[in-house]
């Protein structure tokens, strides 16, 4: 039985994080197998979506403590970093389904995925600073650009949970669903974004977790890449469909 479980189906790759018995916990040896599955799939074609979701009663608890500590990161060639630039770099839209516990980067990650599916058993929690530590994963920039400001200091700062509904309503989460239900409502919306026009799909998730502009300059860099699609197969494929009704 391997930690990092990795499938293919309809246009859909699952990437099952597979270690129950340590609640999900991340290895280093786990953070070079996601990225390699993102990495992956960003070259792969026939991959529409990414789905990541957790076996056992929980989703991540973050870092195997024992591992990190024998093992820390020392800069931007760690395991870690490597991950999250392949969250960040990676064209393939991503679709978390999550339950239970959520914690530190298992929760910072969804911050990346452009979907992050829920069931009503969900609690993320972020605890660096409690622990000594920063928040990581670009969350001390994300979350509160996402939640607020206040939201955020109670989350950072005191490293308090927060659960699945508040976290919807805060916009951390797509949607929440009852429990145990998370895995199929996340599936089916991975495999809505995979039926869709992939080079479309890919540049419209680059254009959307791209450098910040300003919006003149966002909207000639849309513009550009507008005219590239108007001349591509995918685009005339499309308008002969609609046209053919």
């Amino acid at each position: 039985m391997n930690d990092i479980e990795v499938s293919d189906a309809g246009g859909v790759r699952h990437i099952r994080l597979n270690r129950p018995a340590k609640r999900n916990a991340l290895t280093q040896a786990m953070y070079e197998e996601l990225t390699s599955a993102l990495r992956r799939a960003d070259a792969d074609e026939s991959i529409g979506a990414v789905l990541i979701s957790g076996e056992g009663h929980g989703f991540c608890a973050g870092n195997d403590l024992v591992d990190f500590i024998s093992s820390p990161p020392t800069g931007e060639d760690s395991a870690v970093f490597r991950f999250l630039m392949a969250l960040i770099e990676v064209r393939v839209p991503l679709v978390a389904a999550v339950h239970g516990q959520a914690v530190g980067i298992g929760a910072t990650m969804l911050m990346h995925c452009d979907f992050a599916v829920a069931d009503e058993t969900a609690v993320l929690s972020y605890p660096f600073v409690p622990l000594g530590l920063v928040p990581e994963a670009g969350s001390s920039l994300l979350l509160p650009r996402i939640a607020g400001p206040k939201l955020a200091a109670r989350l950072l700062y005191l490293g308090e949970p927060i659960g699945a509904r508040e976290a919807f309503d805060a916009g951390l989460l797509t949607s929440v669903v009852a429990p145990g239900e998370h895995l199929d409502a996340a599936k089916h919306l991975a495999g809505r974004v995979a039926a869709l026009p992939r080079e479309a799909v890919r540049a419209s998730r680059a254009l959307i977790h791209g450098p910040e502009e300003t919006t003149v300059e966002r909207i000639r860099r849309e513009a550009v890449i507008f005219v590239e699609r108007l001349n591509s197969p995918e685009f005339a494929e499309q308008a002969r469909r609609i046209l053919s009704r």
